[in-house]
């Protein structure tokens, strides 16, 4: 019989991605077959996983979901926290986020049970572009725009160079190849400026488009090809975030 990862199998079940499962395990939550196991353990399709002894074998179809997340909703799958985002979508099958967006902001994000395709998206070295339309509180300088699109001095290092366009007086776009915690809004704080709204609207070939605040889709098969079509040369590894 085919051996696979503990934490690969955990995460084809759609209960979390791979490196959830990783935490899981290393918390002693995770058992195979009734014992408690270790990172890096492999398993065959006759063993039966249980976390928190509950059961994790059910197999579903992937899922890709497209939502436009909401102001004041948080991106986690605790479902303790109030305004996650597991409880405001209620999706039937088990999902979680790919990467973040915080509270504060809208837009973007994508839903999964599948995780293998999440370090692959995430992975600042794979150089994914993610775009976003922002509002600020002062006029935008030439000279801001500038100094953002260059490179700004955060959490001991300097953001790579992006491409940023004003679109009037307060409002520009920028397009990312790396998420940095909060980097747009660090970015705006050292050139003195207050973001006051902030709206990713697209992740590499897919664009938030006409769908409605709160609302959510799935992929279509043509957004899905190519994403993967993208997606062959990404590296799923730490190497990739250096």
């Amino acid at each position: 019989m085919e051996e696979k990862r503990l934490n690969k199998a955990i995460s084809e079940t759609g209960y979390c991605s791979r490196r959830a499962a990783d935490k899981l395990i290393e918390e002693g939550r995770v058992e195979v077959n009734g014992v408690k196991v270790g990172l890096g353990v492999k398993i065959i399709s006759s063993d039966i996983i249980t976390v928190n002894g509950q059961r994790v074998t059910k197999k579903v179809d992937n899922i890709y979901l497209i939502f436009n997340k909401p102001v004041g909703i948080t991106c986690t799958t605790d479902i303790n926290i109030k305004g996650n985002i597991i409880n405001y979508i209620s999706y039937p099958e088990r999902i979680f986020p790919i990467g973040r967006l915080d509270k504060p902001s809208e837009g973007l994000i994508f839903m999964t049970n599948d995780g293998d395709i999440v370090n692959k998206i995430l992975r600042a070295g794979n150089y994914h572009e993610k775009e976003y339309v922002v509002r600020v509180d002062k006029k935008i300088s030439q000279n801001f725009i500038k100094k953002m699109a260059n490179g700004i001095p955060i959490l001991d290092t300097v953001t790579k160079k992006c491409k940023v366009t004003r679109i009037d007086d307060y409002s520009f776009n920028i397009i990312l190849t790396q998420g940095l915690n909060r980097q747009i809004r660090r970015m705006c704080t050292y050139l003195g400026y207050e973001v006051r709204q902030l709206k990713r609207i697209r992740i590499m070939n897919i664009s938030l488009g006409k769908l409605k605040i709160g609302a959510y889709r799935s992929f279509t098969k043509e957004e899905f090809v190519q994403l993967n079509n993208l997606l062959k040369g990404s590296s799923k590894t730490e190497e990739a975030s250096n």
